[in-house]
């Protein structure tokens, strides 16, 4: 180890953070290791060195598409940063780092793991694409690190994992390291990790010291003004701005950017390409606020962002943890601003359980302690039509009991229940790939029934009543096309709108 602790001094890396101290040593010794710790307390160097000093005391080069370790994160931001340290770490050794991400070329990347990887950093969306390419080989894989397990669960790629875990050799260490600990997560570890050494150096929903945090009672018409108001405060910093949904974070930036400020977005819509270099222009100076999405709430460390702004809460508490984790970086002072509108009271009281605090308040009235305010989420339309509705700031609450499973058919027609999806709060059954988080689309459950005689499949053609009218499909879609007749099948295909089988990937 003697090569790397000279490079860790190189970098000015003198002294081990608290999860280094308790990770390491356990990690050398061949242990099993859950850990919790928030985002920029070391955690990359903690699970990363040991696996390099064990690579080094080896030797050999892996062989064509072989990986000697696997570390898999849930965004292609913290799967960029995690490839960023462990390359630097490296300097100077035989240790081939790789990353296989989402938005890039897949066919440079088939032609880098050709020639075999010693560190492999992925998003375990583009690596099953990968493996079904039968571009890699995980079978003398012998470490397995899972990174921000919490956002993986999150992002339902428990589903992934397990198509992952089986290739790798059956004698492995691995290491899992979570920033929050929801209750998933033991179940997680119990199945993944043999009598694992616990290590833990903060709380679960627990802040940086260095974070001041406050929240705003905010009518949601008069957040964009107030949010204009308060960066003119300090147009010299450097800040953050999380909204809920990719379309809402593009209309904030253009917004912003019309009012004078230098700006870009960071969302699922954007390619890999363009949230790069939206992250380097914040980190180089040339933009003063980033307009991001819970995509960015991780693997972002940028340590002169001074100001992070939740223009809206996240859906799931624990995100903002995760966001506001953004601001304090490197021992600095951060600030932590969040704007409340009446229907986000709920999501505030979430946040506040996690917490285990009230946030101080700094201008406004809790709008649940304001006589005939009405703190109640408004009634969405059902979505119609290809793609599903969800407007505004997006989308309903997630419960965690039922993520990624099939839900029980109601009402009229049998329509299945639709999800809301944690990433982006988007309707999960979209029937299109994600490239938020790199993980396949879930897939509408097919509806059940026997087909009486003359009446078309409900997925290919729709049933037909009385008369030969055209029904409502299983999500109430009207079918295309005039019926042939009395109990004949209608001419032309349904328009299946948001619940048509997902396309695969594109690379």
């Amino acid at each position: 180890m003697p090569r790397l602790v000279e490079q860790l001094k190189e970098q000015g890396i003198v002294d081990p953070t608290p999860i280094q101290i308790q990770a390491i040593p356990p990690a050398l010794a061949g242990r099993d290791v859950m850990g919790l710790a928030q985002t920029g307390t070391g955690k990359t160097a903690a699970f990363g060195l040991p696996i390099m000093n064990h690579l080094l005391k080896v030797g050999k080069k892996p062989a064509p598409k072989t990986v000697r370790g696997l570390i898999l994160a849930p965004t292609r931001e913290l799967a960029g940063q995690i490839k960023d340290n462990l390359t630097a770490y490296s300097q100077g050794t035989h240790i081939k780092v790789g990353l296989v991400v989402g938005g890039m070329s897949i066919s440079a990347q088939v032609n880098r793991l050709a020639r075999g990887t010693d560190l492999l950093i992925a998003t375990p969306g583009r690596l099953i694409d990968l493996i079904e390419r039968k571009a890699v080989d995980l079978s003398e894989t012998q470490f397995l690190i899972l990174d921000e397990a919490d956002q993986m669960l999150d992002l339902g790629f428990i589903h992934a994992l397990r198509q992952i875990a089986p290739l790798l050799a059956a004698e492995r260490q691995t290491m899992l390291f979570s920033a929050t600990m929801p209750k998933h997560m033991n179940e997680l570890a119990a199945t993944y990790l043999k009598n694992p050494e616990r290590v833990a150096v903060s709380r679960p929903g627990e802040v940086a010291d260095k974070i001041t945090q406050e929240v705003h009672f905010v009518a949601g018409a008069a957040k964009t003004d107030f949010l204009i108001e308060k960066l003119a405060e300090h147009r010299s910093d450097a800040a953050i701005v999380f909204a809920r949904t990719k379309h809402g974070s593009e209309r904030l930036m253009k917004t912003l950017s019309k009012a004078g400020y230098a700006t870009d977005s960071v969302h699922g819509n954007k390619s890999q390409g363009q949230r790069q270099r939206a992250i380097d222009a914040l980190r180089g100076g040339t933009i003063k606020v980033l307009v991001a999405t819970d995509v960015a709430a991780r693997g972002l460390d940028i340590p002169d962002v001074r100001f992070v702004y939740n223009y809206d809460l996240p859906n799931v508490p624990e995100n903002y943890v995760h966001r506001i984790g953004r601001t304090a970086r490197a021992g600095r002072d951060g600030r932590a601003i969040a704007f409340v509108a009446p229907d986000e009271m709920g999501e505030l009281k979430d946040v506040e359980k996690v917490l285990k605090m009230e946030i101080p308040i700094a201008s406004g009235r809790r709008w649940d302690l304001v006589p005939g305010v009405d703190t109640r989420k408004p009634k969405r339309k059902q979505p119609s039509g290809r793609g599903g509705g969800g407007g505004g700031a997006g989308g309903g609450r997630r419960n965690n009991d039922n993520w990624g499973k099939e839900q029980p058919r109601g009402g009229r027609g049998g329509a299945p229940k639709a999800h809301t999806a944690r990433a982006e709060a988007k309707p999960a059954l979209e029937g299109r790939w994600d490239p938020t988080n790199d993980g396949p689309a879930l897939e509408a459950p097919k509806p059940k029934g026997r087909k009486s005689k003359g009446q078309a499949s409900d997925q290919a053609q729709g049933p037909v009543g009385n008369g030969g009218r055209p029904q409502r499909g299983p999500s109430g879609a009207k079918f295309a096309g005039k019926p042939k007749g009395r109990g004949g099948k209608p001419k032309g295909k349904p328009n299946m709108g948001g619940n048509a089988k997902p396309r695969r990937p594109q690379a």
